[in-house]
């Protein structure tokens, strides 16, 4: 059974709005009506400034006692700067250390700060991994930072992050048939790229993933929570990647990632809330 994490459920204060202050009426010196006026950030970076109080009121809990480097060409992120569909914001992390960087990666946790439950999925990696690429499709409550912060063997941590505008991801409705998508709950599919020239492969779980917090629209009440907390992905008997997950992964949980085809079969397991055991193998090409 994999290791466990917890995850931060409880709502925050919210941030404090700015005031901007009027202009006092009277007479104004002929040359401050010539002058330029002095520049302002714009609002958009102002939000983005505040919402880094967000990180800095979550970052103990999730990476206590940890100093956080900056990743630079480790670990690259891809996110919408405006998304689509908040609640199927899809971001894909790049994990490469260079020749001649003798560390390893160990995992890689995804954040959305200003989630109710911001560790999205902690994403544990094959033992020596030093290229690694994972894509996803997580929900987005509202205009955040998304993190990527990845351990190297020796348990240090390098962070990047992207500004991602959506917003009410995590309450959105099922955007399929609940009826349906419980009747299929644990279906899985997997598909390799390697034919077709890429080395990655893909795996979908059937699963509503529902957060806790979308409406029932026949019974007004709020649906509970029921969501896919574990995945494990292997070639043979050995980890591509594990993960731990929560409420910010969007339903039917989606993983394209880094993949080797071999004659060694493909194992996925993965385990919901409820304590649903899912399973499935698949020949290593694909089916």
């Amino acid at each position: 059974m994999m290791r466990r994490s917890p995850f931060r459920t409880a709502g925050r204060a919210g941030l404090l709005a700015l005031a901007l202050g009027a202009p006092a009426v009277g007479v104004v010196p002929a040359a401050a009506l010539a002058a330029d006026p002095a520049p302002r950030p714009s609002l958009e970076l102002d939000q983005e400034a505040t919402k880094e109080a967000t990180w800095s009121s979550i970052r103990p809990d999730l990476f206590p006692g940890k100093s956080i480097a900056e990743a630079g060409a480790i670990v690259q992120l891809d996110a919408p700067g405006r998304a689509e569909d908040a609640a199927l914001v899809p971001i894909t992390i790049q994990l490469a250390v260079p020749a001649g960087d003798p560390r390893t990666l160990k995992a890689v946790t995804l954040v959305v700060d200003e989630n109710p439950a911001p560790m999205a999925g902690r994403f544990t990696l094959a033992e020596g991994t030093r290229n690694f690429a994972l894509s996803l499709r997580v929900r987005v409550n509202s205009y955040s930072f998304v993190r990527a912060v990845a351990e190297t063997g020796d348990g240090a941590l390098l962070m990047t992050k992207a500004y991602v505008k959506a917003a009410g991801g995590c309450s959105a409705p099922a955007t399929k048939d609940t009826a349906d998508s419980i009747a299929h709950v644990g279906e899985m599919r997997f598909r390799s790229f390697a034919a077709t020239g890429r080395p990655e492969a893909q795996v979908q779980i059937r699963h509503p993933n529902f957060s806790g917090l979308q409406i029932d629209q026949e019974t007004r009440g709020y649906t509970p929570a029921w969501f896919v907390r574990e995945v494990e992905v292997k070639q043979g008997e050995k980890l591509i990647f594990a993960m731990e997950g929560g409420i910010s992964i969007s339903e039917d949980p989606t993983f394209r990632f880094s993949y080797t085809p071999s004659s060694d079969q493909v194992s996925v397991r993965a385990e919901d809330t409820e304590g649903k055991v899912f399973t499935r193998t698949f020949p290593g090409g694909g089916s």
